[in-house]
């Protein structure tokens, strides 16, 4: 029997060969393993086919071949919802979905005109998803019934009502009214790096117009501030007045600047205020430049509109809370698609507070985000 022998040279040939005739398969194979690549599902699926729109979602409820959201907001005439439509209309893009931005056309609150308007739609045959403000509670549930016993999804956005119909079925994209504290604590901030010792801080708020969003929003950067100011053993040394219920003290809705102005002119030593919303925000930011105090008050808001941000950069205002409207349209409009195509439940965003100062207005609204 023959014994094979090869030297080291031939064996080093040999493989050399064989690296050449495979060489490409080999190192593409060794290039896929090292990326981590997946193609296939452990389930044994593929992603390509799992990530494939359902082929009767175009058909859901509506079954006209697309898919079309409406999206109703209670004041559409300040620009806060600006934002919030842009998102809306990504979403619906990126989806493939038809979407009609809807709101009432006043600049403040108008509850009744968004009611009126959501009753004409829950009858449109060929609505299949509707999302919506809720800023006064119980004003909405005949609405949420009325959709859902058609098999419409609801999601709601901005404002929201715990005690809404159905609520643990409808998923809500919002900033909670406890990130006003980030508001409250900053106004102590600046009256302590400014070396204030002591005034009136003010709440100025159009409590009658009941937005219990906006109410809880005075609440609870009310209760920051005191908290803040005991911290700093400072509590006794300030008047901090939010009205008789911690809500805000009301001013008037159809002279906004005028009835703030009064309100800070009556107390004499104002040397702190917060506003809650995009309606009176700007206007302590006027009435503060009406009475050339820019720089002397420590004064904070709500919302980065354009006019918020301008007042910001001109010491009206100190600072304003973003609560990141775009995100507000963006994810119900996703949401309610996700429902429809896949049976994923309501889901919940909590866009946060953005708060911005003189230090940091240029880095917003870059593209239509605030």
């Amino acid at each position: 029997m023959k014994r094979f022998s090869m030297t080291r040279a031939t064996m080093t040939r040999c493989f050399a060969t064989a690296a050449l005739a495979a060489g490409v398969s080999l190192l593409s194979v060794a290039a896929h393993a090292q990326s981590g690549a997946l193609e296939r599902a452990v389930g044994g699926y593929s992603f390509d086919d799992a990530a494939k729109e359902a082929p009767g979602t175009k058909d859901f409820n509506s079954k006209d071949g697309k898919l079309t959201f409406a999206i109703v907001t209670h004041t559409a005439g300040n620009g806060f919802f600006d934002p919030t439509y842009v998102g809306a209309k990504v979403a619906a893009n990126a989806f493939g979905i038809n979407l009609l931005m809807l709101g009432s056309e006043a600049p403040v609150d108008d509850i009744p005109r968004e009611i009126q308007i959501l009753n004409q739609i829950i009858n449109d045959p060929t609505i299949d998803g509707v999302i919506m403000t809720t800023p006064q509670s119980g004003a909405y549930d005949d609405i949420v019934k009325k959709l859902m016993e058609r098999g419409i999804p609801v999601a709601t956005t901005n404002s929201h009502d715990p005690n809404l119909l159905n609520r643990s079925q409808i998923s809500h994209t919002g900033q909670d009214a406890s990130a006003a504290a980030i508001g409250g604590e900053a106004l102590v901030k600046c009256l302590v790096d400014k070396g204030v010792k002591g005034g009136s801080i003010i709440f100025p708020s159009t409590t009658t117009l009941g937005n219990v969003e906006v109410n809880n929003r005075i609440k609870s950067a009310f209760e920051a501030t005191v908290k803040a100011l005991n911290a700093a053993g400072k509590l006794k040394d300030f008047k901090v007045d939010a009205g008789p219920e911690n809500i805000g003290i009301d001013v008037d809705a159809n002279n906004i600047v005028g009835s703030v102005v009064t309100l800070i002119e009556s107390r004499k030593d104002v040397v702190g205020a917060f506003a809650a919303n995009g309606f009176v925000t700007p206007a302590l930011g006027d009435a503060i430049s009406q009475l050339k105090l820019n720089d002397k008050v420590c004064a904070f808001g709500f919302d980065l509109g354009p006019k918020q941000q301008e007042q910001i950069r001109t010491g009206a205002l100190t600072g304003s809370l973003g609560q990141q409207p775009f995100l507000q349209g963006f994810w119900p409009v996703a949401q309610l698609y996700l429902q429809i195509d896949r049976g994923i439940a309501a889901a919940n965003l909590d866009t946060r507070a953005q708060l911005v100062t003189k230090e940091t207005v240029d880095t917003v609204g870059k593209r239509f985000e605030n």
